[in-house]
């Protein structure tokens, strides 16, 4: 079904993989518009999916920018329609109502980069470097990441990062919030699928509505404060608060 990812379902968590390891798994635009469909059909609509987990093939990348060849020859117009685009799978993922995690095991620059941002959560190897390259080709981030980069870490170091295009390693990204985790090669899946079951533990209803609160307050078009309140109340009408409550008065584990 799909030339440049896999999906691969393991018990409730989909491992989807970018698969160009010739490449360094760089985000052509076959690539990107195979990430899109997989999150807008099969990743959202199997109710057997609980979290994502997306990582890059083999041992040296997690992706390692887009495809530089496929645009060098743009036009300004067809730049800004290139970003557009490019912002549309992104917010997709960014949005996803399921937990999703960046496995960045290797490098993770440019268009790469900005992929693990749009994730809900990153786990980097120890031996992963990160970065935003784009000024040394006259260009800058145009798939989010001046917007993501700057909410993490603030506005001071994401303008060092996109101003120098220098790469920093997963120890600084860690100290600077970029990343949640540091791990070793062999125990990166592991931790993230460590992180995920925990979440498997509680409503599903409740993440993809803390998910969705969480994104409004950092939405400068939206009032953060009143989506809370508007999807607090809602919760209190869902199966899982039932679930949650009854389980709670009754000392049991809830099983949502």
């Amino acid at each position: 079904m799909y030339n440049n990812i896999t999906i691969q379902l393991l018990d409730q968590t989909a491992l989807l993989e970018i698969t160009r390891p010739k490449f360094l798994n760089a985000l052509n635009r076959e690539t990107l518009e195979e990430i899109d469909h997989a999150f807008s059909q099969e990743l959202l609509q199997n109710k057997d999916i609980r979290g994502v987990i997306i990582t890059g093939a083999g041992e040296k990348a997690f992706v390692a920018g887009a495809d530089i060849k496929e645009f060098v020859n743009y036009s300004a117009e067809e730049g800004a329609a290139l970003a557009k685009w490019g912002h549309g799978v992104m917010n997709r993922i960014y949005e996803f109502p399921k937990p999703i995690i960046a496995a960045i095991n290797g490098y993770a620059l440019g268009g790469g980069l900005e992929l693990a941002l749009a994730c809900h959560m990153r786990v980097a190897s120890q031996n992963a470097k990160m970065g935003l390259p784009e000024v040394t080709l006259g260009l800058i981030p145009g798939y989010g990441g001046t917007q993501r980069l700057a909410s993490l870490v603030g506005r001071g170091k994401a303008l060092e990062m996109i101003m120098s295009g220098e790469m920093i390693d997963a120890v600084e990204a860690h100290q600077w919030g970029l990343v949640n985790h540091v791990t070793n090669q062999e125990d990166l899946y592991n931790t993230c699928n460590h992180l995920l079951k925990k979440m498997y533990e509680k409503s599903p209803k409740a993440i993809a509505a803390a998910i969705k609160v969480v994104n409004a307050g950092l939405d400068k078009s939206k009032d953060g404060y009143e989506e809370e309140v508007k999807a607090f109340g809602e919760s209190f009408g869902t199966p899982d608060f039932r679930e949650g409550t009854d389980a709670f008065i009754a000392k049991r584990k809830p099983n949502f």
